[in-house]
């Protein structure tokens, strides 16, 4: 009988450490890749079959941003006075810090831009502006901002993505 035991247990120890080298196997994404996009992969892919989607085209394709990038460079540069609190080029968004302008101290601005569309339109374009002002306390205290600041924003940021766009096309 202990020879069955041993038997038994040297085919469950192989059963294992098949399936143990078969997920890791599953877990390799054949190349090295600092980051993963829904373009280039990614999922579960076990020997070659499955897996995410494959980029559908023959040569070195970079994954494109889900917003115009014209809108997306226009606004980042019009920005660029601004520290860039976040930044999200696939859902269009982009979010500045506070920014104290030096010349008057007790107030401070936030910008927050919503590219909705990926053509270069007007109406593609969302800005919000906040405004805190310093109470006597030292404390900032929101307060509204002018309705003129959003629109010039928007258009400042519009005037520059048709530059860049006229500069790329001559």
């Amino acid at each position: 009988m202990p020879f069955v035991r041993g038997e038994l247990m040297r085919g469950v120890t192989t059963g294992v450490l098949v399936l143990s080298l078969t997920a890791l196997a599953a877990c390799s994404s054949g190349g090295s890749r600092t980051f993963q996009t829904q373009e280039s992969g990614g999922g579960l892919s076990m020997f070659g079959l499955g897996g995410g989607k494959k980029a559908s085209s023959g040569g070195a394709s970079q994954p494109a941003i889900g917003v115009n990038g014209y809108l997306w460079r226009a606004t980042l540069d019009t920005l660029s006075f601004m520290p860039l609190a976040s930044a999200d080029p696939y859902g269009g968004v982009v979010i500045t810090d506070w920014y104290v302008n030096p010349e008057k101290p007790d107030e401070r601005f936030k910008c927050t831009v919503y590219i909705l569309d990926a053509r270069l339109r007007a109406d593609g374009l969302n800005v919000a502006v906040f405004k805190q002002v310093k109470d006597a306390a030292g404390n900032w205290t929101d307060a509204a901002s002018a309705g003129q600041t959003e629109t010039d924003l928007e258009n400042a940021i519009l005037t520059k993505a048709r530059q860049l766009r006229l500069s790329n096309i001559g």
